[in-house]
């Protein structure tokens, strides 16, 4: 009894900073701190090192399903149809170029002894938080016309390609594994695949599915839900890795879901976001070591220094040509902004002990230094949109 009674403390101060944090950011509108950060600075909070109302092993399984409709959400929120353009394909060439300069530098680190496993911090230069940029750019008006399918694309190659890398290289350690693991996820989008097929309109089973999504059934958020905890159970059982099963979960069920994908991708959005998801950034917020932070706070300069330059200096020669040399800045301002990937990378590096705490610690550091800093940057570079001139009335008009 004494254990639930813990676990329902730390579920009860846990969904407190989750409902907290939005309404201090309605409440002071011109707050510069996106929500994600202030979820993680609210775990830190009320985790064991400050004032120690909640524990993070009473809610890890909750915040491995979190974790799960991360990379589901990312997953299903990726529009592939960008990559078939020049903008998909040139955001493909600046994060292979991301890449290599991150493997290079952050490989002079290891050389150096700053950090352990260069890898998992190699790829965490390299990611991009288009699920905390959107709404930014949304209401900023950066997302239309040209530029603001290259701002997206980029955006979504920041997300992916890490994921399927964590995926290959942080998951498991063993690379036999690793394939079988790519092989399993593969079998599982062909299933899904099919899925579709069988639930061809007009099919008493696809009829089913439409007529019980709503009220009290909701099957589809159901199935939805099944088929990422099976993955979950599926991968700890056989020590699989579920980060690239969720994401592909997620792309092929956009596909699955047909035209009941926006409905469904509502639903994903209310469970995720309004349960799960902020389970986890608190969660990691609470595991964060902020003794590492405070003895070395130069590291977390270091990794906010590294992020901008290998995540973005690579947008102004990728770029050149399309864009121009404003845009070329902005577009490498938004692919540098790095955190919720950084999160969970940092989290994943942690269990499996390829990642230093001291540099998961600075990591998670500097990507809340990307969100605060970079989007507000990019927005302020923007070109403002001209005020068309109020016509003079005509002569005898009232």
């Amino acid at each position: 009894m004494d254990d639930i009674a813990g676990a329902l403390d730390s579920l009860l101060a846990i969904t407190a900073v989750a409902a907290f944090a939005p309404l201090l950011a309605g409440l002071v509108p011109r707050l510069p701190v996106p929500q994600v950060v202030l979820l993680l600075a609210g775990g830190m909070v009320i985790g064991p090192q400050v004032l120690g109302l909640a524990s993070p092993t009473a809610v890890e399984p909750l915040a491995d399903l979190g974790l799960g409709f991360v990379f589901l959400l990312a997953g299903y929120e990726i529009d592939q149809r960008l990559y078939r353009q020049d903008a998909g394909r040139r955001a493909i060439v600046a994060w292979f170029a991301s890449l290599a300069v991150g493997l290079a530098v952050v490989g002079l680190l290891t050389w150096l002894g700053v950090v352990r496993a260069f890898v998992p911090v190699a790829l965490a230069m390299t990611t991009t938080a288009l699920g905390t940029l959107v709404p930014i750019l949304r209401e900023n008006a950066m997302l239309r016309g040209r530029f603001g399918s290259y701002l997206l694309a980029g955006g979504a190659a920041g997300e992916l390609l890490p994921i399927l890398a964590i995926a290959v290289f942080l998951g498991i350690g063993n690379r036999w594994v690793a394939l079988l693991s790519l092989g399993t996820v593969l079998v599982l989008a062909v299933l899904l695949g099919f899925a579709t097929r069988v639930l061809r309109p007009g099919g008493r089973l696809a009829a089913v599915f439409t007529e019980r999504q709503h009220e009290t059934s909701q099957i589809q958020l159901r199935f939805t839900v099944l088929l990422l905890v099976l993955l979950l159970a599926v991968t700890e059982r056989f020590h699989l890795d579920a980060v690239l099963g969720a994401f592909v979960a997620g792309m092929v069920l956009r596909r699955w879901a047909g035209g009941s994908a926006p409905v469904l991708e509502e639903k994903l959005d209310v469970t995720g976001h309004g349960f799960l998801i902020p389970i986890f950034f608190v969660y990691s917020g609470m595991t964060i070591d902020l003794d590492a932070i405070a003895q070395a706070p130069l590291r977390l300069l270091l990794f906010f220094g590294l992020m901008v330059a290998i995540r973005g200096l690579p947008a102004l020669l990728v770029y050149l040509g399309v864009l121009s040399l404003r845009e070329r800045v902005q577009q490498a301002l938004v692919t540098a902004t790095a955190l919720p990937l950084v999160v969970a990378l940092s989290e994943i590096g942690l269990r499996n002990g390829t990642m230093l705490p001291e540099n998961a610690a600075a990591l998670v550091g500097a990507g809340m230094l990307t969100v605060l800093v970079l989007p507000a940057i990019a927005v302020a570079l923007r070109r403002p949109e001209p005020v068309p001139l109020q016509q003079e009335p005509e002569q005898g008009v009232l």
